[in-house]
């Protein structure tokens, strides 16, 4: 397979699991509009070296799991359910309209890059996301668990998560009052997101029996 190819698939899966507001983007727009657009890239690197390790690993688990299609089996079912219910519950909170919430812990001064790395340490969500989306790939051909694939694909997820939170430091002042940006339109992004990646799920099991 082209590693092109693999790099684009993990800039792509990278960067739609980085779209909704969190800790981690929030942060660096805070700490943009604080300190400058230079201490936020800071942080983003930050981030994006914890996001290689982090992809490396699932990629490594779902290399694992490969091995042991009964469990691929079991777990795709979970998944299902589990993003099922996920997007169940941010289609019905969708319906109200919170204000988000942008303020961060911006206190220490120490290096951005360290503090990025230690903030993106703290969210272990990319790892079952990254190795369901590795071993999902890996079933329809796109990817296969040799070095230069992984490599390429790790690349690629920590060029989806930096390009998504430089969107954030850039363009956050600009349209954080933005319908495109309010807790009820990212609710309905989640959803929709979580909502075909379930659609996804489903017809790798309906294949497989």
């Amino acid at each position: 397979m082209d590693i092109t190819f693999i790099f684009f698939l993990g800039l792509i899966i990278s960067f739609v699991g980085v779209i909704p507001p969190g800790l981690l983007n929030m942060t660096a727009a805070k700490i943009s509009l604080k300190e400058g657009s230079h201490h936020g890239i800071l942080f983003s690197i930050g981030v994006c070296i914890t996001v290689c390790v982090q992809t490396y690993l699932a990629a490594i688990f779902a290399k694992y799991l490969s091995n042991h299609p009964e469990v691929i089996d079991i777990l795709q079912r979970v998944a299902f359910v589990i993003f099922v219910l996920i997007t169940i519950y941010f289609l019905v909170l969708a319906r109200k309209q919170p204000k988000p919430n942008v303020e961060a812990n911006l206190r220490s001064k120490r290096s951005r890059v360290l503090q990025g790395i230690l903030l993106s340490a703290l969210n272990v969500f990319p790892i079952p996301y990254q190795a369901y989306m590795t071993i999902t790939l890996a079933s329809f051909g796109w990817l296969t668990f040799e070095t230069y694939s992984i490599i390429s694909y790790v690349a690629g997820a920590a060029s989806g998560t930096f390009v998504m939170l430089y969107i954030y430091i850039f363009f956050f002042d600009k349209i954080k009052n933005e319908k495109l940006t309010s807790q009820k339109s990212m609710n309905y992004i989640i959803g929709s997101i979580t909502g075909l990646i379930a659609i996804f799920t489903l017809i790798n099991i309906i294949k497989e029996l």
